[in-house]
């Protein structure tokens, strides 16, 4: 297939096209800089330049292609209306120009606020509704698409896709223990994240493209749910820092933003998943990765 992938040369888009490419697909990826461009053209990729605000860019890119990823998202913490707008806005963009077509529509979404004090699963709709709610709704609003000739797939990844060059939470929640010069976790740190690895992520989304029914809504997820000691202890462990208990009163102020998602259970499981995909993960756990020194240069 002639796949366009937004945020393709990403964290988890590179992981990505590096799989649908060994699969045969055709790749045409989403480039806001040249740098980006280059990436994506050393791999084989072919490139659409633009970003997130070019609406009529990303439409052509979704016309012109026989299935749409959209992974890319501002991830503007301090604009996060701001960011949920334009989520929005290129999800309802995409979901237009495939109209009609019944060709697939997979876009990232998260495990967040969809069933609090348990584990989240497939069939946990996300209660998420409207232009003002968190990610701007996108998920149903895609996954409503499925009534107008789309094939919608819901990529629910967990709240650390994690691995070697990784930027994203536990990049940052290692940076502030070393700013801090102590790896916190908050309260007693028996909330839990759910974990993956990257590879194993970037295989799930080409067997969603390949196998996943139209409205599926597919977990990116290796481990139900890691406490937050655990991953602050491992955190100490490889920047050799004292590990304490944050009192939840002082998270905000400690964590900053990623406080409100450190403090969160976002445990979730990846069951029916994996019965329906046949995707079983391998990679290394999100501990076996911290101790490896995955995240000794990051940022």
């Amino acid at each position: 297939m002639r796949v366009f992938v937004t945020g393709a040369s990403g964290w988890i888009g590179s992981a990505v096209t590096d799989e649908l490419l060994a699969g045969g697909h055709e790749v045409i990826g989403l480039a806001r800089s040249g740098r980006s461009a280059a990436a994506l053209e050393g791999k084989g990729a072919r490139v659409r330049r633009g970003d997130l605000d070019d609406l009529d860019g990303i439409r052509l890119g979704a016309q012109d292609a026989d299935a749409v990823i959209h992974l890319a998202n501002k991830h503007d913490w301090s604009d996060p209306a701001g960011t949920a707008a334009t989520e929005r806005a290129v999800v309802q963009t995409i979901g237009e120009a495939l109209e009609g077509t019944g060709r697939p529509f997979l876009l990232a979404s998260g495990v967040a606020g969809l069933a609090p004090g348990r584990p989240v699963t497939e069939d946990d709709p996300s209660p998420f509704h409207g232009p003002d709610s968190p990610r701007g709704g996108s998920e149903n609003l895609a996954l409503e698409f499925a009534g107008r000739g789309v094939h919608p797939v819901s990529l629910r990844f967990a709240p650390t896709v994690h691995g070697t060059g990784d930027h994203g939470f536990i990049a940052v929640l290692a940076a502030i223990a070393r700013e801090k010069g102590v790896s916190g976790y908050p309260g007693d740190g028996a909330n839990r994240w759910a974990a993956v690895h990257v590879r194993d992520a970037a295989r799930l989304v080409t067997l969603g493209l390949e196998k996943a029914p139209a409205g599926a809504r597919l977990h990116a997820v290796a481990e139900e749910g890691v406490p937050t000691r655990v991953i602050a202890e491992a955190i100490g462990r490889a920047f050799d820092l004292p590990v304490a208990s944050i009192d939840p009163g002082d998270v905000p102020d400690h964590f900053g933003w990623i406080g409100t998602f450190f403090g969160m259970d976002l445990a979730a499981t990846s069951t029916a998943t994996r019965t329906l995909l046949g995707w079983t993960p391998t990679g290394p756990t999100l501990i076996d990765d911290l101790d490896a020194g995955a995240y000794a240069i990051s940022r």
